[in-house]
Parts: structure tokens; sequence; C-alpha cells
């Protein structure tokens, strides 16, 4: 079947504005594919072009970044091979954060965390299909509790405050990707981006990835400008829980980032070189336990 979205920038840029830290981590990125080795789910809601692990090694040296996490695509479901074999490649720079099911035996999830799979993803976001059932999710915390990872949880913003039960009783650390979605345009004063910045501030297992810039600027203001203030208020609430990604190679986006714009624009969400490293390596490092 044909791509029903668009390939990644063709040649980003390397960093213009600061040079990564040694062991600097993309904290949110995919695999897709190759369909040819590893074919996309039956039921997937977009078709994506080839974006493999070798793709992902030639971007990591352009940006002057030395680890990654790759997170599960909704295109894969629960088929987490590329992920896996991506973990391979990598020989310990990555780790992972797989999707499953209760099909997955525990014997299977031990071999994941050898793997370097920390983490497992929920998608609530409305174009990728229907939220999950929350008691399908519990089944599945209970059983990576033991293995100590945490959830990555993908909101549509003005679905956040929805939640407030289930993230006052999750016993794992949980990610809320991309700045839950929150519109630039609706302000910094919305409420959705309000409850997030408060939840940060008081559930100490709540962590969150100020990724997705191009997903959030409004159409006018492609230098992420707008994002910034979104961006540095998370970073004040929970410096040490606080990630950064590209989201390469960027799904359903509405244009397409140069990544090197994406690194460059992290000088703006941290201006100062000791935050930027908590954000690059030290926090990625305390969640992910790289090898």
């Amino acid at each position: 079947m044909e791509p029903t979205i668009p390939p990644p920038h063709p040649n980003p840029h390397p960093p213009t504005r600061f040079n990564p830290s040694p062991g600097s981590c993309d904290a949110h990125c995919h695999v897709f594919g190759p369909a040819d080795r590893f074919p996309f789910a039956p039921d997937r809601s977009y078709t994506p072009p080839d974006s493999g692990v070798d793709d992902l090694l030639r971007l990591q040296t352009t940006l002057g970044l030395e680890r990654a996490v790759i997170v599960q695509a909704s295109c894969h479901g629960t088929d987490n091979r590329a992920m896996l074999d991506a973990l391979n490649v990598g020989g310990g720079r990555f780790a992972g954060v797989a999707m499953i099911d209760d099909s997955h035996p525990i014997e299977q999830l031990q071999e994941m965390h050898e793997a370097g799979v920390r983490g497992i993803r929920f998608n609530f976001v409305r174009h990728l299909g229907s939220s999950p059932d929350l008691d399908h999710l519990w089944r599945l915390v209970r059983r990576i509790e033991p293995l100590g990872w945490h959830l990555d949880l993908h909101f549509d913003a003005v679905d956040l405050p929805t939640y407030g039960d289930l993230f006052g009783e999750l016993p794992v650390p949980f990610i809320v990707d991309h700045m839950a979605r929150v519109r630039a345009a609706d302000g910094i004063r919305q409420e959705p981006f309000g409850y997030l910045v408060d939840l940060l501030g008081r559930n100490e297992l709540a962590w969150v990835k100020i990724s997705g810039a191009e997903r959030i600027t409004s159409d006018r203001a492609r230098s992420y400008d707008d994002v910034v203030p979104f961006a540095r208020s998370l970073v004040e609430a929970a410096p040490d829980r606080v990630l950064w990604g590209t989201d390469w190679p960027h799904p359903n986006v509405r244009h397409m980032p140069d990544d090197g714009d994406l690194v460059d624009v992290l000088a703006d969400f941290a201006p100062d070189e000791e935050t930027r490293h908590r954000i690059l390596v030290d926090n990625p490092q305390r969640l992910y336990t790289f090898a």
C-alpha cells in the first residue's frame, strides 16, 4: 500500500544554537518498518513511508545526539519487532517503549526489559482511535509494575482533566506526551495547560515531554516562538521530570519540520546549559537506565 503520510525532512541541518552534551537523548522518536521486514498493522489509521533504524542513526549523527527512546508507533500496533530490532542495532544507546496487550506473557516482557524496553504506551487521541479501556490499562499496569516500567500517555489536551482519578491512582511514573498537544493559539492560560502544570507540581510520578512543537504551534508561527512560554512553564514546574524529543519521523503533522530547528528551539525552552543537560542527559538516564 502507498504511504498516506509524507516522509520526514530529507536534509535536516545540524544544531546551530548549542552543541548537545555527550549522552544527549532524543526521548521520543519512532521507527517505521521497513515494511518488507516488519509489516504494518492491518487496522492502522495511517500508512507511513519506511523510516527505519539506519535512517534514525543518520539523523542522530546529524543532530549530535547519542541516545534515543524509540516509542512503538500505532501503525505497528502491538507487534514490537521493528522497535526491538532497533534496540538491538543500537547496542545499548537506545531504550524502548512498547505497546502490549493481554497476549504478552510476563516472560516476553522480561525479554523486552533485557532488550532495553522501559515502558508501555497508550493512545488516548481521537485521530488514532478510541481511548483505551481502563480495566485493560490497569491489568497491564499491574504486570509492568514489578519491572519498574512507566506509562507513556498520548492525550488530546481537552481530555486531560477528565483523567484526574487515573493520575492520582497510578503506582508507576507516567509521561504526558507532546505537552498534552495543547494549542498554542489558545494561550497559556487555557484550562488544559493549567491542569498539566498543576499535575506536575503535585504528583511526583508525573513527567512531561516538551516535544511536538510542530504540532502545537499556530500555522503562522513556524519559528515555534509561540510554543516557548508553554515549554518554559513546564520546565519551571518540574525540571527533573521533563524530557525532550524530536518525534521523528513526524507522523500526522500539519507541516514537516526540520529536526535541526527542533533542537535549536530547545535553546529557548531551556536557555541555561545546566537545565538543558538535565533535560537531555540526566532525566532520560534516570528514567530509562541506558546501558
